[in-house]
């Protein structure tokens, strides 16, 4: 590895840190036949936790492992399209054989089975709006599942999306084929607390009590501390504790955020040389610089209301009572109206974020972006 502090995807358990419980509890959950509600917030490390679990012996050449993530899609045609695509991927390398298999049961995407003219090898070619009847489709996916050689584990990522699905009785047409289901478990992974548990534990919900629930929190602050320093050790690199662990509490333990910090001071250390603060000011700022072209795009497709709220949530970091009179005069904002309408748009688009009593930018370092530009002018500083 020429970085070991990994961003993007799973590479191996060298790389992954601790989830020892979490591992051994959702193996032994989806080993034992019972489906599995996961919940986190974004860049927790769920992916890692699932891909790493999906390696492991109890499960890895046991079962057949599908991971599709729903996070862009808006409709059911969509969801079918991911689904029918990672399963014919996963299968692609084991041979003509299983992709014949796979197009004799889910005949409806039979068009999609065609053969790279180079290679020879089979391809997934459909466009979305060819999948005519999605409820068809959806079903004869369920029956390849049910008819598999091998048990299967299908996880599907930030399922609370399908809330946002226009199709009537979503979850009870998802639940009624899933719950046939005798050779298929289920992981359910989700970023939206609230909504996930309302779709899983609400009493009127299609979904109610259907899976074992797995909430996953923040790694253990000394035991990332101690995973980073080996991993710096790898490249003869040198960064103190204290540097760790004031990243660590600056992202409150947000696995992902706190990963590309260190890929970034990784990058400008040399060998045998230890971290100065302003290798840390640097790797903070030149992350946060890389996505400005993304943060300016966001600002420019919201409202002047939204962007007065969005700058007042910045600059406190954490903001409580945001519909108050006193937080409303605090930022010079509209009104009580005008902070409901803009609070509720941003929290749609993923923009701000409630955790408990509390209202966010839901990305770290579009928050940092905000406080710079908007707020103190200043990046944080250790």
């Amino acid at each position: 590895m020429r970085n070991p502090f990994i961003v993007s995807g799973y590479v191996s358990p060298e790389y992954f840190c601790d989830r020892e419980k979490e591992s051994v509890e959702l193996i032994r959950k989806v080993t034992n036949g019972n489906n599995l509600v996961l919940i986190s917030s974004r860049r927790m490390g769920k992916t890692g936790l699932i891909e790493h679990c999906f390696g492991n012996e109890a499960i890895a050449g046991r079962y057949y492992t599908f991971y599709v993530d729903i996070y862009a899609t808006s409709n059911l045609q969509e969801f079918v399209f991911k689904l029918g695509k990672e399963i014919f991927e996963s299968l692609k390398p084991k041979g003509r054989k299983f992709v014949d298999f796979f197009f004799n049961i889910i005949s409806s995407l039979r068009p999609a089975f065609k053969l790279d003219e180079k290679t020879g090898a089979p391809i997934f070619d459909i466009g979305i709006g060819e999948i005519r009847s999605p409820e068809v489709t959806l079903e004869e996916i369920f029956s390849y599942l049910e008819r598999a050689d091998k048990q299967c584990i299908v996880a599907i990522d930030e399922f609370q999306q399908i809330n946002k699905y226009p199709e009537e009785n979503i979850e009870a047409i998802l639940r009624t084929h899933i719950q046939r289901c005798r050779n298929t478990v289920f992981i359910y992974s989700g970023s939206r607390r609230t909504l996930m548990q309302n779709i899983f534990f609400s009493s009127s919900r299609p979904f109610y009590q259907s899976a074992a629930l797995l909430s996953l929190e923040a790694i253990n602050e000394k035991t990332y501390i101690k995973f980073a320093q080996q991993l710096f050790s790898l490249g003869n690199k040198t960064v103190k504790p204290d540097v760790i662990r004031k990243t660590y509490r600056l992202f409150e333990g947000h696995t992902w955020y706190i990963q590309a910090i260190m890929n970034e001071l990784y990058s400008l250390l040399d060998d045998f040389k230890p971290c100065a603060v302003k290798m840390f000011q640097q790797a903070v700022a030149d992350r946060i610089a890389s996505y400005e072209s993304l943060y300016l795009g966001t600002l420019n497709l919201l409202s002047d209301r939204q962007k007065e709220l969005l700058y007042a949530i910045a600059r406190e970091g954490k903001a409580m009572e945001i519909f108050s009179g006193d937080f409303i005069r605090r930022h010079g904002l509209h009104s009580a109206g005008s902070v409901q309408t803009s609070a509720k748009y941003l929290i749609d688009k993923d923009i701000i974020t409630k955790e408990d009593n509390f209202y966010l930018v839901y990305d770290r370092f579009f928050g940092l972006w905000l406080q710079k530009h908007f707020g103190t002018g200043l990046l944080p500083v250790i």
